[in-house]
């Protein structure tokens, strides 16, 4: 990270933690915002309108999965595993049609809009407004840097740069209603969500413990180590979502060994009213593995 970015975040870390929270409760105060042009702006409004819009509605009596996938920090590792992540999770979770990809394009390969705290308010609005919130479930799949004892880094030098504390990104779910939510974190250090994000409802799945960093973030990868282990290996196989989440801890673990690397200590919450939607989401799960894509990571190839 330069120091100029430093130079930005370090006041923005201070202002969204501890007892200086209070102050920064507006949207807008998470973040230094880059100046776009008019045109930029409506063109990215236009864009994540299109992409709400057109999201399918709920089916009464089914249990549905709304699918919301993001890389907040603009390094080329974090776009690429997002929208890959996307395809997975929309086809793990019978979510076609009801999954949102918030990241930069590369190429051909498109997301839906930019990922930033905006559009993934928008989207966690737009998600509650149409999923039934006592059946249906929220899956949220984050990717990005971490800073200890702070938060995720929200890094995009075209658009803007800051701090997600882990009361903030509470403050944007919690008010929603949703009491069913899968939410899976990768970022150093992301343990420090666990906390904050725990419900009866909720299962909470970290790259990291909330004092240790996570492994693979280099922006010329495909993945990183925990996405590649989880989302590109772990959620293909046609087995129930607990047995995934074992397989990737020991992909992960046995990757770090090898490496020499201090455990990242992946952290799981699984909330007590969880079984019922797990088990039911499980039951409409692909029954045919897919084969992973991407590069191995390079000492920590899985």
């Amino acid at each position: 990270m330069n120091r100029n970015l430093l130079r930005l975040l370090f006041p923005l870390v201070t202002l969204l933690s501890g007892s200086a929270w209070a102050v920064a409760e507006q949207p807008r105060g998470e973040w230094v915002a880059v100046p776009e042009t008019a045109a930029q702006q409506l063109a990215e409004h236009r864009r994540i309108d299109a992409v709400l819009t057109g999201l399918k509605p709920q089916r009464p009596g089914v249990i549905d999965a709304y699918v919301i996938v993001i890389a907040l920090d603009g390094d080329p590792v974090f776009s690429r595993e997002a929208r890959e992540a996307g395809r997975v999770l929309a086809n793990r979770f019978d979510a076609v049609g009801r999954t949102i990809v918030l990241a930069n394009d590369e190429g051909a390969d498109k997301a839906g809009a930019p990922g930033s705290p905006h559009t993934l308010a928008l989207a966690l609005a737009r998600d509650a407004e149409l999923m039934d919130r006592n059946e249906d479930v929220l899956v949220l799949y984050s990717t990005s840097h971490g800073v200890p004892n702070q938060g995720l880094v929200y890094k995009d030098l075209q658009r803007g740069v800051g701090i997600i504390a882990p009361p903030r990104l509470a403050q944007l779910l919690d008010p929603l209603g949703l009491r069913n939510r899968l939410i899976m974190l990768q970022a150093c250090f992301s343990g420090q969500f666990v906390p904050a994000l725990r419900t009866p409802g909720t299962v909470v799945v970290t790259a990291a413990a909330e004092d240790r960093s996570s492994f693979g973030c280099q922006a010329g990868n495909d993945w990183t180590l925990f996405g590649d282990a989880l989302i590109n290996h772990a959620l293909r196989q046609p087995l129930p979502f607990d047995v995934q989440l074992k397989r990737a801890t020991v992909l992960i673990s046995t990757a770090e060994d090898k490496a020499g690397l201090q455990a990242s200590n992946p952290q799981i919450s699984m909330g007590s009213e969880t079984a019922g939607w797990l088990a039911a989401l499980d039951s409409r799960a692909p029954k045919i593995a897919s084969s992973p894509v991407g590069q191995p990571i390079p000492g920590l190839g899985i």
